[in-house]
């Protein structure tokens, strides 16, 4: 690990402990760097938000697209406190950031009572069953507008 790789880790762990301490959310902090610069911070905000997607990653990313002015982070990395959880993950693959680096695991994270694996287990399974019962309906109407999306001639694609 570089000198620098650490100062930016310490920054994101800096932002969890902070969050906490104020009480905007749980012990989750982020940043994105680019070119050895920081464009992004967040730490979790679920509860004093009440926005469940409102954690660390996720505010990371949309603190970055918004000074960035972009919707892809393809030339940025990510710091996180904690590994993240699939929602971020996710989040994370659609930003296609070039890499990820985080302090604590997902285990750590359940032995403070932030479990996700029932999430990553319920990805896993097939739609029926999962615990939150899905059902597909209206699948022609559906995908009018995504033949019209296809057709359109300024979409900008990602």
């Amino acid at each position: 690990m570089t000198e620098d790789q650490k100062k930016y880790m310490l920054e994101a762990i800096r932002l969890s402990s902070e969050g906490m301490r104020l009480d905007i959310g749980g012990p989750f902090g982020c940043i994105i760097v680019r070119n050895g610069e920081i464009v992004g911070k967040g730490n979790n905000q679920v509860t004093s938000t009440n926005d469940p997607t409102a954690h660390a990653e996720v505010s990371a990313i949309r603190d970055a697209c918004r000074r960035l002015n972009m919707f892809q982070l393809d030339d940025c990395e990510l710091y996180t406190s904690c590994e993240p959880c699939p929602m971020c993950l996710g989040a994370i693959y659609w930003a296609k950031l070039r890499k990820i680096y985080y302090a604590c695991t997902r285990k750590d994270a359940a032995s403070i009572g932030f479990s996700d694996d029932y999430i990553y287990q319920e990805i896993s399974k097939e739609l029926n069953q999962r615990m939150i019962p899905i059902e597909q309906v209206m699948h022609e109407e559906g995908m009018q507008v995504f033949n019209d999306w296809m057709k359109k001639p300024n979409r900008i694609e990602y």
